[in-house]
């Protein structure tokens, strides 16, 4: 078996039909491919057997969490290098049973010599059993954020920094910090939102409370934060009250579809809409329009897929559904734009920040591998594993534009027509 690298690059190039773009090294110590390439380190043999029982994306993320996979030098060059053969393959092409294709044969009879005939192995703990039943029930959504955001706030602060926000930042194109960034991001809601003294702001999935906060100190708000996850409303309300914001801000463990307080001047959804779901979608702008006053507006910041040229054949990312998001979905910013016009709201502007998003995900990997060794003991290896697969995988994402965020200001517009937005838009004063 001192050739097992060798034998690996040859299956997988006759299964790609091109050559492989890494070198691999396999657990007898063989090497073989490209040399000055990122290295796919196979650790242990079990790795094939995860491939042969649930070949592509799934298999390998299993093999990455248990750590019988991993790469050695640049893992967003290798990540990079491998997209067009795990995430952005055809659809259609990932829908054919092995058995049906003679090359898809050939490497599943190569995977069993080289991996062995045994049972397949037991999935790493870190992942989520396949869910029954009805989409985003309120016991489902609560049991998965609860999977999701429930991990620990020391592995978070870890993770995001002191501004514990947990999405998009908003970069100067200078050299600053993730925290100028994430506090230029909540600034700029604010002021998209027009929040002044006194307002009432709903921030829905308010997460660890940095909006609420931020809202509150800068421009006086009166804000309600809810969330499903019992651990950010914790830590949101401690950090409320060592500022002294009590008096401003109600944290609430809540689920949107419950709220019944408004009409509210502003509502922030901030990185939450991705949790909804397209069976929901409709009922949460509708919920969202409910709350506000006539006049009032809406920032929904949102992550979005690039559409399929056959919608139909759209599959959720198994990775990130089994290990991630449980029942997360990623829809296209024209079919988002369009449900909420469809609830009554006019959308006034829409800015696409995509690579902003690569470059904060790139700054929370960086903070997770300079403090790699505490990061496994307030979590696992294997979830540690999980987040920094998923938070560099997702970053290449960004950058190679298979999916993009974007801020959607609408406006729950009155009958008189005045929407109260600024003449020149992206002049957020007023």
């Amino acid at each position: 078996m001192a050739d097992a690298a060798l034998r690996l690059t040859s299956l997988a190039e006759e299964v790609l039909g091109v050559p492989l773009p890494v070198r691999i090294r396999a657990w007898d110590g063989s090497e073989s491919g490209p040399p000055d390439m990122p290295v796919l380190v196979v650790r242990h043999r079990r790795a094939l057997r995860r491939l042969l029982w649930r070949p592509g994306e799934l298999g390998l993320a299993r093999a990455w969490v248990a750590g019988d996979i991993d790469v050695e030098g640049d893992l967003y060059r290798a990540l990079d290098l491998l997209s067009e053969f795990v995430w952005e393959r055809d659809p259609d092409a990932a829908t054919v049973h092995p058995l049906r294709d003679p090359r898809l044969r050939a490497a599943a009879r190569g995977l069993l010599k080289l991996g062995g005939a045994l049972p397949p192995p037991a999935p790493p703990a870190e992942e989520v059993r396949r869910r029954t039943g009805p989409l985003h029930t309120r016991r489902r959504d609560q049991e998965a954020i609860s999977h999701h955001y429930d991990v620990g706030n020391d592995f978070y602060e870890l993770v995001l920094g002191p501004s514990m926000v947990y999405s998009c930042a908003y970069w100067d194109e200078g050299e600053g910090t993730l925290e100028d960034a994430q506090r230029d991001k909540l600034d700029l809601v604010c002021r998209k939102l027009g929040l002044g003294k006194g307002d009432r702001l709903l921030d829905v999935g308010c997460g660890w409370g940095s909006m609420a906060r931020h809202a509150a100190r800068e421009y006086g708000a009166q804000v309600t934060g809810i969330t499903l996850s019992r651990e950010q409303a914790a830590y949101a309300r401690k950090r409320i009250a060592d500022e002294g914001l009590t008096d401003r801000i109600e944290i609430r463990v809540q689920d949107y579809r419950d709220v019944r307080d408004g009409p509210y001047d502003a509502i922030s959804s901030i990185g939450m809409a991705e949790h909804v779901g397209r069976v929901r979608y409709r009922q949460y702008a509708d919920q969202l329009m409910s709350l506000l006053r006539p006049g009032g507006r809406l920032l929904n910041h949102q992550i979005a897929r690039r559409p399929e040229k056959n919608e139909a054949a759209y599959h959720v990312d198994e990775f990130i559904d089994r290990y991630v998001f449980p029942d997360g979905e990623l829809a296209p910013l024209g079919r988002t734009v369009a449900t909420l016009e469809e609830a009554g709201f006019e959308v006034r502007d829409v800015e696409a920040i995509r690579e902003h998003y690569a470059r904060t995900l790139r700054a929370w990997v960086a903070n997770l591998e300079t403090d790699w060794a505490r990061a496994t003991r307030l979590t696992s290896v294997g979830r540690a594993r999980v987040w920094r697969l998923y938070m560099a995988a997702s970053a290449v994402s960004f950058e190679r534009n298979r999916i993009g965020v974007n801020q959607i200001l609408a406006v729950r517009t009155p009958v008189s027509g005045q929407s109260g937005v600024p003449a020149r838009l992206r002049d957020w004063r007023g």
